[in-house]
């Protein structure tokens, strides 16, 4: 009986090594294999000799079965209100949805292990005395070097905070697919400091003069009073070389660069400002809607090509755009659309996609309230400059901040408004937290046929 007892301890022990609570098996260094449902459980183990340089990695994989749904799980502490760096590679095998199947996700904790406030109401959609729960962090895919992609991510810990669980998932893969996840890094780094951007618009008709090289210049003036205020990017309306000319789209087109782009890259660099412009580009035999982005050093950062077009520039011989390239600026990464483009989410979904985080929007006109979703639904700062009048209840020129709300507008013709906003400071949202970041790892899947 003694011996029995003996035995029946030792099994209980060795159990209670190999499970957490909750039936959470431990793997390796404090990591457990975790499910959602018992039933969805695939399969979660460490490998020694696996990942990229041989030293060790978790494999999440699944059997004959689809949807499977299983992720490994380790607490770390913190300290609230300092700020950490996280870190993970990540290799996948037989998922093409690789943003929504393999994500990470930080949830801030109390000594307790419960979930904690976050530190005080930001500009975000909470209703007063509100004080909101701190909702997961999700961290963002970045390069791909032989299969392995980053996952990383910075965040300042909330006041409460005592610890962090940190959660490395494999959701919903085709029947025989698998995620190894290895190199994970979790520690204190440098305090997030403000990135500070200035962000104007201008509100102005150049209606002076008959002739495309008329237009430039009237916009000098209101170019110079934006640098005066300290401006660090300036937004033109669409197409200024057509407007009050009567010429078509073709006759006023000309080469990128041009003289236009000659003319505003001289102001670009004398003011030390970006400046985005409407102009029509003539490649060859085809005429495009287009943005430039200039910069302080005078030369063209890129230009975006209209991908929507409505059915004055179809009638008028003009051609769709194709890509949307998203631009390095010392302040951050900015994309442009154009008019028509803002009455689809498609446009500015792209942009967000590949990086944006301010989108500049020359518009002739359109409906502000879809310039104010374009902003919402992708939690970046849109920038439009019109020709509609203020008063016409229709398009604006202004600043919108990344819950939709135009955060400034220029109302009176040849004004400017501009406004500061901090891009390293996220939008929290009412039981969501940070949206932007859940937006790659949440959004449908899109029927890619034509």
């Amino acid at each position: 009986m003694k011996n029995a007892f003996g035995i029946l301890f030792f099994l209980v022990t060795l159990l209670s090594h190999q499970m957490g609570h909750a039936g959470e098996t431990v793997l390796h260094d404090g990591w457990q294999a975790l499910t959602p449902r018992e039933e969805l459980r695939p399969n979660i183990s460490w490998d020694a000799d696996a990942g990229p340089n041989h030293k060790g990695a978790f494999i999440i994989q699944a059997d004959d079965r689809e949807g499977l749904m299983g992720y490994i799980q380790k607490t770390f502490p913190v300290q609230g209100g300092k700020t950490y760096g996280f870190t993970a590679l990540r290799k996948t095998e037989g998922i093409d949805l690789v943003r929504r199947a393999g994500a990470a996700r930080l949830i801030w904790l109390d000594q307790q292990g419960k979930r904690v406030l976050r530190d005080k109401p930001s500009f975000a959609s909470y209703r007063p005395g509100e004080h909101p729960r701190a909702e997961p962090e999700f961290p963002a895919d970045q390069e791909t070097n032989s299969g392995w992609t980053k996952v990383t991510g910075t965040y300042r810990a909330p006041l409460q905070a005592a610890q962090v669980q940190i959660e490395l998932h494999f959701r919903w893969g085709p029947p025989q697919s698998q995620i190894e996840w290895c190199n994970i890094s979790f520690k204190q780094t440098e305090d997030l400091k403000p990135r500070i951007v200035r962000l104007a618009t201008i509100h102005y008709r150049p209606q002076d003069g008959k002739k495309p090289n008329d237009k430039p210049a009237q916009f000098a003036n209101l170019i110079e009073q934006a640098a005066q205020q300290k401006a660090d990017l300036v937004v033109l309306p669409e197409s200024i070389t057509v407007y009050g000319t009567g010429l078509s789209y073709a006759e006023c087109a000309e080469p990128i660069p041009g003289p236009s782009t000659k003319y505003f890259s001289q102001l670009a660099k004398k003011h030390n400002l970006y400046i985005v412009v409407g102009l029509y580009e003539r490649a060859e035999h085809l005429v495009y809607n287009v943005a430039v982005l200039i910069g302080p050093d005078g030369e063209i950062v890129g230009k975006y090509r209209k991908v929507t077009l409505p059915r004055g520039e179809i009638e008028g011989g003009v051609t769709p755009g194709h890509e949307y390239p998203v631009f390095e600026t010392r302040f951050g990464k900015v994309g442009m659309m154009i008019c028509y483009d803002g009455f689809f989410p498609e446009v500015a979904r792209e942009l967000s996609k590949n990086g944006a985080e301010v989108i500049a929007w020359p518009v002739w006109g359109c409906n502000p309230l879809l310039g104010a979703a374009r902003a919402c639904e992708n939690h970046v700062y849109v920038v439009s400059s019109t020709y509609t009048d203020a008063s016409a209840n229709w398009m604006i020129s202004a600043i919108y901040g990344q819950d939709g709300k135009p955060l400034a507008q220029a109302r009176e013709w040849g004004t400017i408004a501009i406004t500061e906003v901090d891009l390293n400071y996220p939008l929290y949202w009412q039981s969501l937290g940070d949206f932007k970041s859940q937006i790659e790892r949440h959004r449908p899947i899109v029927d890619t046929k034509p």
